[in-house]
Order: C-alpha cells, then sequence, then structure tokens
C-alpha cells in the first residue's frame, strides 16, 4: 500500500470520498439506516467530548497576552470569512442550487483547524506558540459560534430552522459532550495525549458521518438535484476563496505591524475551515435536511487549503531568515 503515500491526497480525505462513494452505491436503508443515525449521533457525541478532552483551557488564556494575534486571527475565522460567503451566495448560488450555495455559505462559519494550522506555521518558521492558542481557541468558540451564526445567516433560507429541538439536539450532542470532556481533562487528558492513535476515533466518526449523510442524500435523491457543472463552479468558488483569504490574511497582518512570524500564524489560522468540527456539526445543525450535497463544499475547500498551504509552507521555510546559533552574543 506504499502507493497511497505517493497520491497527492491525504489518506483521511481519501477514506471520506470512499464513504461518500460507498453510500452513493450502497446507502443504509430500512433498519440499517436508523441504526446508522444512532451510531452517527453517539459518535458524535463521542468526537466531541475528546475534542474537549484535547484542548487546554488553561493553555488558551496563559496565551492570550498576545491578543492582538488572537483577536486577528478569530476576527478572520469569524467576521470576514462569513462576510465574504454572503458574498460568494449572492454571486455563484443562482448557479449551483440551494442545496450547494448552503453549503458555500455554511463552510465560511465553521472553526479553523487545529493540527494543520499549527503543523504548517511550525514547517514555515512561524509563531508556533500564537498558532496553538489561536487554533485551540477557534475550536473552542466554535462549539458556540458556528451555530449561531447559522441560525442569524442560514435560518432564513428554509435549509435549516432553529426550534427547541434543535438547539436541544445542538447541546446534548456538542456542547454537553465538550464540556463534559473539558471537565474529565484532568483524570483522561495525559492518557488521551499519550495516545495518539485514539486519532482514529475522531476520524472513524467523521467517515461515519460522512456515510450517513450521503445515505440519506442518495435516499432523498440528492444527485438529481444537482450537475457536474455546479460541482465545478463549487470547486472553482471554493479555490477563488481561499486564493483571496490567503492574500488577505497576509496583507492584513503586515500592515497592522506584525512581524514575520506572526504575520506566519494569521495566515495559516485565518484561512482554514476544519473538516473534523464542521462535518459532525452539520449533521446536528441541519437535522433532517438533506446534507450530503451541503458538506461537499467543506471537503472541497479543505483539500484545496491543504495543497496550498502545504506549497507556501515549504515556501516560508526557504525563505526564512537564518535562526541565530546558540551561545551567538551577536
Amino acid at each position: 500500500m506504499s502507493w497511497l503515500s505517493r497520491l497527492p491526497i491525504d489518506r483521511f480525505l481519501l477514506a471520506i470520498v470512499t464513504a461518500a462513494v460507498l453510500a452513493s452505491l450502497f446507502p443504509a436503508t430500512g433498519f440499517w439506516a436508523d441504526a446508522l443515525d444512532v451510531t452517527t449521533t453517539v459518535a458524535i457525541a463521542l468526537l466531541f467530548f475528546l475534542y474537549g478532552a484535547r484542548l487546554s483551557p488553561a493553555e488558551t488564556l496563559a496565551g492570550l497576552k498576545h491578543w492582538r494575534l488572537h483577536l486577528t486571527i478569530l476576527s478572520f475565522t469569524y467576521v470576514l470569512f462569513p462576510l465574504v460567503g454572503l458574498a460568494v451566495v449572492a454571486v455563484a448560488g443562482p448557479l449551483v442550487g440551494p442545496g450547494l450555495s448552503t453549503g458555500l455559505l455554511y463552510l465560511t462559519l465553521v472553526p479553523s483547524t487545529v493540527q494543520s494550522s499549527i503543523a504548517f506555521t511550525s514547517i514555515a518558521k512561524g509563531n508556533v506558540a500564537g498558532a496553538v492558542v489561536s487554533a485551540s481557541a477557534s475550536n473552542i468558540l466554535g462549539v458556540f459560534l458556528t451555530p449561531l451564526l447559522c441560525w442569524l445567516l442560514l435560518s432564513g433560507t428554509g435549509r435549516v430552522e432553529f426550534t427547541t429541538s434543535t438547539i436541544v439536539d445542538i447541546l446534548l450532542q456538542l456542547f454537553v459532550p465538550f464540556v463534559l470532556g473539558q471537565l474529565a481533562r484532568r483524570w483522561i487528558g495525559g492518557f488521551v495525549k499519550a495516545h495518539p492513535e485514539l486519532k482514529l476515533v475522531d476520524r472513524g466518526s467523521i467517515v461515519l458521518v460522512v456515510y450517513s449523510a450521503f445515505s440519506t442524500g442518495m435516499r432523498e435523491g440528492m444527485w438529481t438535484q444537482t450537475s457536474w457543472t455546479s460541482l465545478l463552479v463549487v470547486l472553482a468558488v471554493s479555490v477563488v476563496v481561499l486564493a483571496i483569504m490567503l492574500g488577505l490574511t497576509w496583507w492584513t497582518a503586515r500592515r497592522l505591524g506584525f512581524d514575520r512570524a506572526d504575520a506566519i500564524a494569521i495566515q495559516f489560522c485565518g484561512t482554514k475551515k476544519s473538516l473534523a468540527s464542521g462535518l459532525p456539526m452539520a449533521g446536528v445543525i441541519f437535522a433532517g435536511q438533506p446534507v450530503g450535497l451541503l458538506i461537499l463544499p467543506l471537503v472541497l475547500f479543505h483539500q484545496a487549503q491543504l495543497m496550498a498551504c502545504s506549497a507556501l509552507a515549504g515556501r516560508y521555510a526557504r525563505s526564512a531568515p537564518p535562526e541565530p546559533q546558540v551561545g551567538d552574543d551577536r
């Protein structure tokens, strides 16, 4: 299987695409569909419990002294990105249909990534500590802000309706498990951190969410509601949005007087959108809706951001000024 490592696609995304294809060919029906719904609900709760157990609020609070950096990154994630999303939907919405249009807006509302934001910042020799705090804060706040932004920006579309039942589902599947994970962190945080293989639980849960979403979509005739032309438009729009945000984050950071290391952290944290958080959230926020098409823009954007940021990180690493040698008094 060594050929997998040479593919220009990460294995996690390959698993997601495989789940989508399998669900399109062999969707769960009848008893298996009901069992899948229950299993998916439990998996999402477990996923956010593990998120809570991993993220350290103490480290986040301690790092907030560099508040200008974190405020800038969070502003890109939860203010500028949604505004760009609204503009994109106004222009491209009529071309792609309601499902993909909602998906384009939704991808701009989810939190930043944690692992890849930190990894790319480190490779590029940026402010790693700042990236850790900002990416973690983005995910902690995202448990509250993403549903809130969906309520503010998507309630009028008819694609999502925030009733008492919806709010209870969000609390029970996202917020409560996350808080329980935070509370249990003092006992299990070390175990979770020492066993990276638990990431398989995370990724397995997300793959399960994708299979469930596409199974539901197939039962509701998902692929009859769109065309290959619409999918190509979504891909092009995702690439354009990513390019705009990469340019804006770097330009804004330098205009605000941030140094090179901080600008790198702002660019990589401020342009990322988390597949790991966004897909499970979609299953809860859009419960009862066909979310198969809705999550496609986020999947496409995720792959585009990995490829673009990987190239940028390598470029920044090669052009980084030499680090001072130990014992160098200059």
